[in-house]
Order: structure tokens, then sequence, then C-alpha cells
């Protein structure tokens, strides 16, 4: 029996050095290439969580975007920080590096967080000796030092002159600028440029997962009028339901025939209704004015619809606007979408080849598998942006963490080096895949 357990035990400890053995010569010099490089890239995280870069902090997300290029520019990227007056925001930090022709890889980040200078979170600090607390730590100021360690490490191992790669972070990912045609503009260049597309946001915090969908995110607004009159004529012919029942009806509505699909979800915000409504500007809210005993002539609904796909949307936008147009007696009914808003990710073919080619690379370096995150923990990002434009891609590449947009947001700092490796293993593979000949 002492015997078995020395043979399990032995068998056990020896499974990542196994696993590790997969390696070739390039990817472990990748890997000897991070962990020389790890203890700078924490340094490196630390200055960048402590330069306050909340989306409105335009001088704050341009000294991020500053720390960042200086560190692509040490790796030969030519680099660029864009100026983002046309749409309200800071702009952006663009890197691109041309190798030979084969694989062009659009890696995403970004520079703003949601801690704006009047937030109480403004420094970091240790909760022990792995995990720090600190605004943006973990979305996604680690993805981005994940990202420059990665460049650093296929740079060291002799690879990155053969690979062309754009590293596009934005700098109003948490608070996107207006319009956002242009706001995203380089981030849909850079997807139309490449074939596989990288994110490096940190998924739901779990370095046992990956992001290969994500749902999109659009607003919409239910604009409803009735027949203003005595309370004591409502149901009357004349008079009718009023907007308040009718708003009630088709919201009701909504819920049964919709909530039940899986991955949609949609959400009234606000409502307002009475004799007359006024709404504010940034249609966060507003105000109405009634009477108990007065029908209501108006009402207003806002809120936002996520779906995991394009065909989804559709199909649930047909069902609601059907909704909207059976009325109750005397009202009637408006339902409109804003434009712009997060495309969805669809599940593709390619990106779940690319979980299977990540999961591998994870094996190898005796790291486990690795798992697809449940759409529904995975909000709307800018790697959507890139649905349509390219044959592969995956989010979540980042640094796992908790709490993030709360002023409890915390990184695993041990986390830095292993998504590094499996980042920059992942790169490498795929820049010998023959599939991106050219």
């Amino acid at each position: 029996m002492k015997l078995l357990k020395t043979c399990l035990f032995l068998l056990i400890f020896s499974l990542p050095l196994l696993s590790f053995s997969q390696l070739n010569r390039v990817e472990k010099k990748i890997v000897k290439s991070v962990d020389k490089h790890n203890k700078e890239s924490i340094e490196l995280l630390t200055k960048a969580v402590n330069i306050n870069s909340g989306t409105m902090n335009f001088e704050g997300v341009r000294e991020v975007g500053r720390l960042f290029q200086a560190e692509l520019d040490k790796l030969g990227f030519k680099t660029e920080l864009t100026s983002g007056e046309a749409y309200g925001r800071a702009g952006h930090l663009i890197a691109t590096h041309e190798g030979k022709p084969g694989l062009r890889l659009l890696l995403i980040g970004h520079l703003d967080t949601v801690f704006e200078l009047d937030s109480p979170f403004q420094d970091s600090s240790m909760e022990n000796d792995s995990i720090m607390k600190a605004p943006g730590v973990a979305d996604m100021k680690g993805g981005d030092v994940v990202i420059i360690l990665a460049m650093r490490a296929l740079k060291e191992a002799g690879v990155l002159d053969e690979m062309s790669v754009k590293i596009v972070m934005t700098g109003d990912e948490e608070k996107s600028g207006d319009p956002i045609e242009l706001s995203k503009k380089d981030l849909v260049d850079g997807a139309k440029w490449a074939d596989v597309a990288l994110g490096f946001e940190n998924g739901d915090g779990n370095p046992e997962t990956i992001v290969i969908s994500r749902r999109g995110s659009s607003s919409w607004k239910l604009e409803v009028s009735g027949n203003a009159a005595h309370s004591s004529q409502v149901f009357t012919e004349k008079v009718g339901a009023g907007a308040i029942y009718e708003a009630s009806r088709i919201l009701n509505e909504f819920y049964t025939q919709l909530s039940s699909e899986e991955n949609l979800t949609f959400n009234p915000g606000f409502i307002l209704g009475g004799t007359s409504v006024d709404t504010k500007e940034d249609g966060t809210g507003g105000s109405a004015l009634g009477k108990t005993n007065v029908v209501a002539q108006k009402a207003i609904v806002r809120g936002d619809i996520r779906a995991v796909s394009l065909d989804q949307l559709d199909r649930a936008k047909t069902v609601m606007n059907k909704i909207v147009a059976d009325n109750y007696p005397q009202t009637a009914a408006k339902l409109s979408f804003d434009d712009g808003g997060y495309p969805p990710l669809a599940p593709a073919d390619g990106n779940k080849q690319l979980l299977e080619y990540y999961t591998e690379i994870s094996e190898d370096l005796g790291f486990g598998e690795v798992y697809a995150v449940n759409p529904r923990n995975a909000g709307a990002a800018d790697i959507s942006f890139t649905t349509g434009h390219v044959e592969m891609a995956v989010d979540g590449l980042g640094l796992s963490g908790a709490d993030d947009h709360t002023v409890n947001e915390t990184g695993n700092l041990n986390m830095v080096s292993r998504q590094a490796k499996r980042a920059a293993i992942l790169m490498y593979r795929l820049s010998k895949n023959s599939r991106f000949e050219k």
C-alpha cells in the first residue's frame, strides 16, 4: 500500500512536468522570458493603477497611455496616442508591429476605468502577498500589462519580428464616446485588418475560463399615450385604459413572451407616467406630473436589451414590436431602439477553435483545462466590435480578479505570468498555423 501511494504521488507530482515537455524550444524561451520579467511587470501594473484614469479624466487616461506606449516603443512597435476630440473622449493608444506575411493579430485592451477623480478609490494596497486591491487592476490594467509581458516574451524568444500585431488600447471602454461609430473606428479598422482578435479583459475573474461569446447591449425607449380624463371614466369606450395601464401591459407581455429565452435579457430601467412627463436629455430619468383622479395621458419607459447574437436580437425586436402594436382601448404606443451600442460576440466556430487551442496550451504548461464563460456572466466589451471582421475572437485573457467596478476591486498577481505565458504561446502557435499563410 505504501509503495502504491508513493507511485501515485510521483505520478501526480510529475504531471505538470510531463505536460511541460510538450513545449518546443521556442515556447520554453517564452516561458523563461515571462518569468524573468514578471517582477518588473508587476511594478509597471502598480504604477498604472495608481494613476487615476477614470474615463472622463482625459489627462489621466493619456498618462496611462504614455506609460504603456513607452514599453511598446522599447519592443519596436510603432505607437500613436490618438485624439478623441471628435467623440468627446481622451483617445486611444494604437501600437503596430509589421512582420512577415501571414497571421495578423489584433490585441485589445483599454486605458480607462470606472473610477473618476471624485471616487474614494484611488490607490493600491496589498490584501496579502498576491492579491492587490486597486482601481482598474483587473478591469483592465492587469490585462494591458499581460499584453506587454507577452510581447516582450515573444521578442526575446526571437519570433516577434515574424509576426504582424496591432494593439488597440481604447480610452473609453467604460463610457463610450459619442458618436460611437467614431469612438470605435480604430478598433473596427483593426478588426478589418486582422485575422484573429484577442481581448485581454478579465472575463468572469476565473483563470480557468475565457470568453468565446459576449452579449451585446443597446437601449430602447417606450412612449405611450392615452386620453386624459377624470378617473371615474377610465375603461369607458371614449376614455379607454390610459397610458400607464398600456405601459404595464406591454412590459408584462415582454416578460411573459421573452423572459425564458436563454441569454436574452431586457430591463426597464425607469418608468415615468401621468398627465405630463419630462425626461432628461441624457436619458437617465426625469419627472412626471399627475393626480390620483386623472387618467394618465403619457408614459415613458427606458431600458436596455442584451442578446448573444444579432439573430436573437432581431427576433426579440420583432416580438417586442408586435406586443407594442396590440394596444389597449384608446391608447397608442411606440417602441424605438437607440443607434450604436455594443454588438454581440456570437459563439462562432472559430472562437470555439481558439478555446481548444488555448486549453491545449494551458494543459501543456501544466495549468489545466480552460472552459468557456457563460455569456450571462460576460458583459459587453470592446471585443464585440470585431464581430464579422475576424475569423476567430476570444476575450478574458487578462488578469484574474474580483469585484471589478467596485471599491473592493482586486487582482491576483500570481496570474500575471500565467496569463502572459498562455497568451504568448497561443499567438506563437497561431503564427505557425498553415490556415493563415498568405
